[in-house]
């Protein structure tokens, strides 16, 4: 079993940067691929960035791949999402999962969900 705790989110000006955090409960998080999604208002949930369980292999969208960055660190059982250069259509409900199917895009390989944080970007 594995609980999620997101935190960081806010609201910032277009162009600035947030630094999101998920900590995670259980001894086992080491062995879970660690995913970032997103919701906005009215949309879809859609990935954003993976993570392996090591940490050496990640996945992005394409819409964020070069501003943001995901990255983990086993010892403090934490993933974070840097993000830079917010656009406004960033804007949403940002949750963090944890699963063992691969670092996959969809929300059926993830098997633990936090409860989200709320990111706005104003322009």
């Amino acid at each position: 079993q594995v609980q999620l705790v997101e935190s960081g989110g806010g609201l910032v000006q277009a162009g600035g940067s947030l630094r999101l955090s998920c900590a995670a409960s259980g001894r086992t998080f080491t062995t879970y691929n660690m995913v970032w999604f997103r919701q906005a208002p009215g949309k879809e949930r859609e990935f954003v960035a993976a993570t392996s369980w090591s940490g050496r292999i990640t996945s992005y969208a394409d819409s964020v791949k070069g501003r943001f960055t995901i990255s983990r660190d086993n010892s403090k059982n934490s993933v974070y999402l840097q993000m830079n250069s917010l656009k406004p259509e960033d804007t949403a409900v940002y949750y963090c999962a944890a699963g063992n199917q691969g670092i996959g895009r969809q929300q059926y390989q993830y098997e633990y969900w936090g409860q989200g944080t709320q990111v706005t970007v104003s322009s």
